[in-house]
């Protein structure tokens, strides 16, 4: 685990299987599948409290959105730790895949950020305004701006909109569309970016001192987009996936969260369901 996350802080990728070459199925080893940030830090101080209870924790972290479901539906790993409800359902109905929610951990408030510009008060027509690509993150992102006054989209597109749904545009904005982690890389070619709470944190943005504008925390975003813990259905019952989400939302993990990520993670809280 330490030397996972070594080189995960490193900004070294691990693909496919943990060097240790643990079988998912050892009833004491929890193979968890993960983003770097902050999926892998809160999953890191999670260890020693998991390791008292007599498991062990083997985490390996990928950079994109796809391969930690596969591996996962394939029962390399037991779980992963990197995506929210939408994104899974769309993963699912896309793939053909059996991933279920375990337990809902935490929330990402998704953000404007500055690019070339540092202010939405200097916006201009045809500026670029980067999103991410995939369904339900560039709905989100598009929903972000629309309620910012910056376009419109069509009545009832919800969670399923992409550019093709922008019905007004008055500043002739132009959305680019991106693959997720590529977003915050073109903070110096586009006007603003938008971006997930996790890829925010990797470029070293904070939400309450960098965002321009943020979902607020008691939004129904927070119940949407809720990151959660997915296993192969009909496994979120196995006692080790039980001990992991309980752990990660415990007191310890929760004070954890709100003490490190100056509100670009938010502990998700079950009653707000």
């Amino acid at each position: 685990m330490k030397k996972t996350l070594t080189a995960v802080l490193a900004g070294t990728v691990v693909l496919g299987l943990a060097a240790s070459g643990v079988c998912a199925k050892d009833d004491n080893v929890i193979k968890v599948a993960a983003s770097a940030t902050p999926h892998a830090e809160i999953l890191e101080k999670a260890e020693p409290i998991l390791e008292e209870q007599g498991y062990k924790l083997d985490v390996t972290v990928f950079e994109d959105y796809v391969l930690p479901n596969e591996v996962v539906e394939s029962g390399e790993f037991d779980a992963n730790y990197f995506q929210h409800i939408p994104y899974l359902d769309s993963f699912n109905e896309e793939k053909g895949t059996h991933l279920v929610n375990a337990g809902g951990i935490h929330y990402e408030p998704f953000g404007i950020y500055p690019g070339t510009k540092d202010s939405l008060d200097d916006i201009a027509e045809g500026d670029e305004i980067a999103v991410p690509n995939d369904t339900t993150n560039e709905a989100r992102a598009l929903l972000l701006l629309q309620d910012n006054g910056l376009l419109t989209l069509t009545e009832g597109a919800g969670l399923t909109a992409t550019i093709a749904d922008i019905e007004e545009n008055p500043l002739k904005l132009e959305i680019v569309e991106l693959e997720a982690a590529q977003v915050a890389r073109v903070v110096d070619d586009a006007a603003y970016v938008v971006l997930n709470g996790n890829y925010a944190l990797e470029a070293g943005f904070s939400v309450a001192k960098d965002a321009l504008a943020y979902e607020s925390s008691d939004s129904e975003a927070a119940k949407t987009y809720v990151n959660v813990i997915a296993v192969y259905e009909g496994r979120e019952e196995d006692e080790k996936i039980k001990a992991l989400v309980d752990v990660l939302k415990s007191e310890e993990i929760v004070s954890y969260i709100n003490e490190t990520y100056d509100g670009a993670v938010v502990p998700f809280v079950e009653d707000a369901e």
